[in-house]
């Protein structure tokens, strides 16, 4: 790779780091919205993460399509056209809460998730052909840190716009009302982003992505045959939905076991997003100097280990923040799976991402089956479904990363 093309290259993983920021930022609103929305409409744990469900549905109906499209229109294109659809399911938030009707509420929200798996189907990829080789999970790792940037700052944000007042007001048309100027101040932004990468000029990465099939001649003529990006998938859709489950019931792990409301719970969920972010940073350092896939089956060992802690504790402090530091360890997760799953791809890297972003779902279905155990079985036993989610990943670091 040339010095100029080296050079355009980290321009454009620069402008990328506004894409990762917002994605994390908006999926992590979710969260104060399961809390908020399952007060004002008198929700069940497993209605309330209907929420997480429309939301990461998206990821299964959408990303193949939505892969097809970044095939044809470019890496670029999709991540404009993903800023633009976002931007579009945010406002429609405004006559959703409008309605005061729960059942709208989803449908908005699907919306917007079809955006953010636009941006996801893009983006990720984008990242791993524009990285200098050898350095794929280091780059998408640091760039990806911004992604927990937004996650770590939407609780707060949350906390303040939208929970504050929340008891301070009589009827549910108030309440719900609170979710509508900052939705809006959302889709302003998410539109400036789509002028702004529309007006610069980014590197195409089909082009790499082609010249890597070139240099290797495999035999193989489906992405299905790699039996790594299958496994792969597997292990997203294990780190994804147990990351969601832990971050959706912590608000209310914390009001029945640490006596907080659900505002001061909000921003306490801010370590757990800020922990990520932190180990975000320092794992693009770590994974320089330990194989990424070690790194990945210590981290997803200690999460096993936390929540162990945290049911056998029984509740209180200890429960709490076990959970919370969970965090720190899910950081490299998610960029370390799918760089290991994309590695060698060349020219069935968008496939791929389609592929793996589409297991995504698996936000919407471990959250669930995790509210289901919290119904019958109590809130905290119930995070044994995150834990065997995170056993998965030990074994795909260990074992299923490996290219046949």
């Amino acid at each position: 790779m040339s010095t100029q093309s080296q050079r355009n290259n980290n321009s454009a993983l620069s402008v990328l780091t506004a894409l990762f920021f917002m994605m994390g930022f908006i999926t992590a609103l979710n969260d104060i919205l399961i809390p908020h929305l399952k007060a004002i409409f008198d929700l069940t744990y497993v209605q309330a993460m209907l929420i997480q469900f429309c939301f990461f549905t998206a990821y299964a109906i959408l990303s193949i399509p939505m892969g097809k499209l970044v095939e044809k229109i470019g890496y670029k294109g999709g991540v404009i056209g993903g800023f633009l659809l976002t931007a579009f399911g945010c406002i429609l938030f405004y006559p959703a809460a409008g309605s005061a009707s729960y059942p709208i509420f989803l449908c908005a929200l699907f919306i917007l998730a079809g955006g953010v798996t636009l941006l996801q189907v893009a983006g990720n990829p984008y990242v791993t052909l524009l990285s200098k080789p050898g350095k794929e999970s280091a780059t998408l790792t640091l760039v990806q840190a911004f992604n927990s940037l937004g996650t770590t700052i939407a609780p707060i944000f949350g906390s303040i716009l939208i929970l504050a007042d929340a008891g301070q007001v009589a009827t549910t048309a108030e309440q719900v009302s609170s979710v509508q100027i900052p939705y809006l101040g959302l889709a302003g932004v998410l539109i400036l982003l789509a002028v702004f990468v529309k007006m610069i000029r980014l590197p195409d990465a089909r082009k790499i992505a082609e010249e890597e099939t070139e240099h290797k001649h495999d035999g193989k003529t489906s992405v299905w045959q790699y039996k790594h990006l299958v496994l792969g998938a597997v292990g997203i859709f294990c780190y994804v939905g147990a990351e969601v489950s832990i971050g959706s019931l912590l608000v209310n792990v914390m009001e029945l076991t640490a006596n907080l409301n659900h505002s001061t719970g909000a921003k306490y969920l801010s370590f757990y997003w800020g922990g990520a972010m932190v180990g975000r940073f320092l794992g693009s350092v770590m994974m320089n100097k330990f194989a990424p896939n070690k790194y990945l089956a210590f981290n997803a060992t200690v999460a096993v280990v936390l929540i162990v802690i945290a049911i056998l504790s029984g509740g209180g402090a200890i429960s709490m923040w076990s959970l919370l530091a969970i965090g720190f360890f899910n950081s490299i997760m998610f960029p370390t799976i799918f760089s290991l799953a994309t590695k060698g791809l060349g020219k069935f890297t968008g496939e791929a991402s389609g592929i793996l972003c589409t297991a995504i779902v698996g936000g919407a279905i471990v959250p669930v089956v995790q509210g289901f155990f919290a119904d019958h079985i109590g809130l905290l036993v119930s995070f044994f479904v995150s834990a065997l989610c995170y056993v998965y990943i030990v074994f795909f670091a260990t074992k299923g990363y490996k290219i046949d």
